[in-house]
């Protein structure tokens, strides 16, 4: 049972170190500086094609031997 920790802690430790360098990598670059301009520009409506008629939906002819149930 001892034997195990031996592996373990040194599997942890160079988990946590993985995960704190791709998390300095990340914030060098970038990817953590406007946060919330995403979740702004969501909302402007900025595609001219969105101000546009909406799409006409069809309906479809139904068929005579379908509507009398046989």
């Amino acid at each position: 049972m001892l034997s195990i920790l031996y592996l373990m802690i040194p599997l942890a430790l160079l988990f946590v170190t993985v995960a704190v360098a791709i998390f300095f990598l990340a914030v060098r670059s970038g990817q953590f500086d406007d946060l919330e301009g995403p979740a702004h520009r969501i909302l402007d409506d900025d595609d001219p094609s969105a101000t546009d008629k909406p799409p006409v939906i069809q309906a479809k002819e139904s068929d005579p031997k379908r509507d009398r149930g046989g």
